[in-house]
């Protein structure tokens, strides 16, 4: 793989001699407190994980399905540890589901989907992840200091903006973070926390405290040619409310390979030359491996710092592409879906889903 802008990570090399570092453990058993009966918790697959290093050792906590319910799959989160970064050991019960709790109606029977994570200076770590209960999906937040036991807080639109979000399909919060060694702390722009999410477009939103957050607007009045596309409404002249609607920071590109879909990856990294983010395209699969017509690829953005809504440069091209077996057949279409990302003994690893079934990681010096 090859860098195609110096600001870029990487140039990130798949790490043949682990991958798939973590498969379906249909030996996992696990009582479930909703349907009050074991289960084969992480049988059917495994993937999508956020990563986070602690005491010098990789963690990973990613997204793991039954062969239960309605949906052939619900969704909770495990966990599992490396030395290496390559090799891992996963704990026997997940440590993030859905339980008879305030947000059950969230998160059953779909489960808690493809996390990302931040720690804070303070030993804190914020998990926001995907509550689906079959209808819609909804961006949330947890909360823990030992990555184990997690304090729900729900989904982060909520109670923003007079609940105008609080029912918006909505997955994927990436935060800016700046490096310090082997961690990533959020960091404040303007003042405030910056998040990008969304899942077809990408969108920024920001917090104070990292749990409750606001999703950028603009005023869709025609007044900026660049900002009025479809959204605009022939209202806003008499309600300004109506005319506010999500600003996109990136949308698909016709014949790409983000053509369909554009979502962030794992946390957003604030370098030198700007704000990075990895994220994952849906396009065109003109090859049809693994008979398929479409799948995910990575790619990379540059934002301004100074103002986070700024896209500086995009990739035209994905720095990371399925290839191998395991990421052209599985649950969905051949899929590198980028979601973990850590700093360790002087290396970069990230990890991603592989065709909604397994976990795979790829390596880059850094800089």
């Amino acid at each position: 793989m090859t860098k195609e802008y110096p600001w870029m990570l990487g140039p990130f090399e798949k790490a043949a001699e682990a991958n798939p570092c973590l498969v379906p453990n249909a030996a996992s058993r696990f009582f479930c407190p909703i349907q009050e009966k074991e289960i084969g918790w992480e049988a059917k697959d495994v993937f999508n994980p956020a990563a986070v290093v602690k005491d010098d050792r990789v963690y990973l906590l990613y997204r793991a399905e039954d062969h239960e319910g309605k949906y052939a799959g619900t969704s909770r989160v495990g966990m599992a540890v490396s030395e290496d970064g390559l090799h891992f050991q996963t704990m026997p019960e997940p440590v993030l589901y859905p339980e008879k709790d305030e947000f059950s109606i969230y998160e059953w029977e779909g489960g808690c989907e493809d996390p990302r994570i931040v720690e804070t200076k303070d030993g804190k770590y914020f998990l926001y992840y995907t509550s689906f209960n079959g209808k819609v999906a909804l961006l949330s937040c947890a909360e823990s200091t030992d990555l184990v036991h997690w304090k729900k807080h729900g989904p982060i639109f909520k109670d923003t903006l007079n609940g105008k979000y609080k029912d918006l399909w909505s997955k994927s919060g990436a935060v800016v973070c700046r490096q310090e060694g082997d961690h990533f702390y959020p960091v404040k722009l303007k003042e405030t926390y910056w998040m990008y999410w969304g899942e077809s477009d990408i969108y920024a939103a920001t917090s104070d405290d990292l749990i409750h957050w606001t999703p950028v607007e603009f005023l869709a009045d025609g007044a900026d040619p660049s900002h009025s596309f479809s959204q605009h409404d022939s209202r806003c002249k008499d309600n300004d409310e109506v005319a506010r609607v999500l600003l996109p920071i990136i949308r698909p590109r016709v014949g790409n390979y983000d053509e369909f879909l554009c979502e962030p990856g794992p946390q957003a990294i604030l370098t030198d030359a700007g704000i990075v983010l990895i994220y994952n395209g849906k396009g065109d699969n003109p090859e049809r491996l693994g008979g398929h017509d479409t799948m995910y690829q990575g790619g990379q953005l540059l934002i301004d710092p100074e103002n986070p809504t700024c896209l500086i440069a995009r990739t035209t091209r994905p720095f990371i592409s399925p290839s191998e077996a395991f990421e052209l057949e599985g649950q969905v279409m051949p899929t590198c879906f980028l979601e973990g990302l850590v700093s360790f003994h002087g290396r970069y690893y990230m990890y991603y889903g592989t065709a909604d079934s397994k976990v795979a990681v790829a390596s880059a010096p850094q800089k």
